[in-house]
């Protein structure tokens, strides 16, 4: 019975969220659908002996949501039930931090 509390605490620890909470969280979802995200950074190397080269650095972050086209408004919709249970209050565009 001593392994039953955990297993039990655990299980409900991965429950329905608020689902405020969960439109909040599911808006990088629907952003990633709508556009891939990423930075690129560069830079010179420079050392005691002058200039060494450049360096560079690219971060991306396309969503498999974006590859197959689809909507975002589904996407956000479809993630705030999955993680609250419940649909959303408000829709995707009525979000004060929609970007789309």
């Amino acid at each position: 019975m001593t392994l039953a509390l955990p297993l039990v605490t655990f299980v409900s620890a991965c429950g329905p969220v608020p689902v405020e909470q969960a439109e909040a969280s599911c808006l990088r979802d629907a952003e990633l659908a709508a556009r891939p995200r990423g930075e690129v950074r560069m830079g010179v190397l420079a050392g005691s002996g002058g200039y060494q080269g450049v360096a560079g650095q690219i971060d991306l972050d396309v969503s498999t949501d974006y590859l197959a086209g689809r909507d975002p408004s589904d996407v956000y919709n479809k993630c705030v039930i999955r993680r609250s249970g419940q649909y959303p209050t408000r829709s995707l565009h009525d979000q004060p931090n929609w970007r789309g």
